[in-house]
């Protein structure tokens, strides 16, 4: 029996961000002797629609929801089978349905052998449902499934599942509940290891969930002597001697969810640690370790007029952010905020995902303190003025850049970050 796992892109086509999914690594390793996989990323590679397989295993994102419903319809018009999973078929399992013969909900450990078992006996259930309390320790990577795949030279390492916070509008804890997983350190280490890659992402939402465990992670990284990254909440940016022994361990740079400037914002969404946090002093903690930042920011939530994304721009500028994000406020199915927002009739769509009108970066809502396209170009201006030439220039100059290493990862980040968004922004998904 053959099996195709494909991850779709936004667009059909190929781009210069693409990251190897961890997902691929995981389903190689727990792939049955009897049965073959072959695996395509539409992001780096075309994906052979005469393909001849059994069954499609898509892997959707709600942003690549449309494209995945498009192979899907062409794939099984020729008979093929159709399974969807991620976290766009967990959160709307019944419009993946219309699209697909079987949807999984949750993680896939506790489902993919049944799932395949079932394939091969003729007896595909409609949907599978994870307990999402796979044994960490028991999870598994063969990274043998991205060899000659030409992603970037970035090496990928999973520590935790889920987030100890709960934002209005994040799918995290939609996802996986409100526990925190981690899997053992030793583990962990002989992963990092095996990559050949010398940069290293943790695809961790909060790598400092579990604190304990991520003090014994450091001590196992430090003798690696890789540079890696990852995602932390501002919370672990106070901390002065945590951020050194980062650096020491190897960290270059960290994303840090900033997501508003108003106090007002802060406490809608939710994020209990910025309400309490100076941002300044956060930010000279991390710079003083040597330590790049990436910020994110979410525009559109209440407070917000249409000066916050020229703000937000600003206020990354003067504290040197390597990196930024300036998105408008999405209502992502299955979060809170969605579930507020269309019950307070803001919704511009019921399903943005699936609607030949919306098109990347435009506004899904509308918002209390300025219109729709008052928001859509905003956070286009944001992000075309942050990654101009002449601010990558500027920032290049006062960023905390204290190698070769930390240059390369910042000139290399901010040209395909400046390609990319000029790519996507105002294009049809799927299409």
């Amino acid at each position: 029996m053959k099996v195709a796992v494909i991850k779709p892109s936004l667009f059909g086509e190929r781009s210069k961000d693409a990251l190897n999914p961890l997902l691929f690594a995981i389903l190689k390793a727990l792939k049955p002797a009897e049965v073959e996989l072959v695996f395509y990323d539409e992001n780096i590679e075309e994906i052979p629609l005469a393909l001849s397989c059994d069954a499609v295993a898509l892997t959707v994102e709600t942003f690549t929801a449309r494209r995945a419903f498009i192979l899907a319809e062409r794939f099984r018009s020729r008979g093929i089978k159709v399974i969807m999973g991620g976290y766009h078929p967990t959160l709307c399992p019944e419009e993946s349905l219309r699209y697909a013969d079987s949807v999984v909900v949750g993680e896939a450990e506790d489902t993919w052998g049944e799932i395949l078992s079932d394939l091969s006996a003729g007896s595909l259930k409609r949907i599978y449902i994870s307990k999402n309390n796979a044994d960490m320790a028991q999870i598994t990577y063969d990274y043998s499934v991205f060899k000659g795949k030409k992603y970037n030279k970035l090496g990928f390492v999973q520590f935790s599942r889920g987030c100890k916070f709960h934002c209005e509008f994040c799918s995290i804890s939609a996802f996986y509940g409100n526990n925190v997983r981690t899997r053992p350190v030793e583990t962990v280490s002989q992963n990092i290891k095996s990559i050949p890659q010398k940069l290293l992402f943790f695809s961790d939402d909060n790598i400092f969930s579990c604190p304990v465990q991520t003090d014994a992670l450091l001590d196992a990284i430090k003798p690696l002597k890789r540079r890696w990254g990852c995602q932390i909440s501002i919370d672990a940016a106070g901390d002065t001697a945590l951020l050194k022994r980062m650096a020491d361990s190897g960290c270059i740079i960290v994303i840090i969810g900033f997501e508003s400037l108003n106090r007002e914002n802060l406490q809608l969404m939710g994020k209990k640690a910025n309400l309490h946090s100076d941002y300044d002093a956060a930010i000279r903690n991390v710079h003083r370790a040597g330590i790049m930042i990436y910020g994110t920011f979410v525009i559109g939530y209440d407070a917000d007029t249409k000066d916050a994304a020229e703000q937000a721009v600003q206020f990354a500028l003067r504290h040197r952010f390597a990196i930024a994000n300036f998105n408008p406020l999405i209502p992502t199915p299955g979060t809170a905020l969605y579930k507020r927002l269309k019950s307070e009739g803001q919704l511009l769509y019921d399903a943005w995902w699936n609607d030949s009108e919306y098109k990347y970066g435009d506004a899904t809502f509308t918002p209390k303190s300025m219109t729709p396209q008052e928001l859509t170009d905003s956070c286009r201006a944001a992000r075309y003025s942050f990654y101009s030439y002449k601010n990558i220039v500027r920032r290049m100059r006062v960023t905390n850049l204290h190698s070769f290493i930390n240059l390369g990862v910042f000139l290399l980040m901010n040209f395909i970050s400046r390609k990319e968004i000029h790519r996507k922004q105002g294009r049809r998904l799927g299409e």
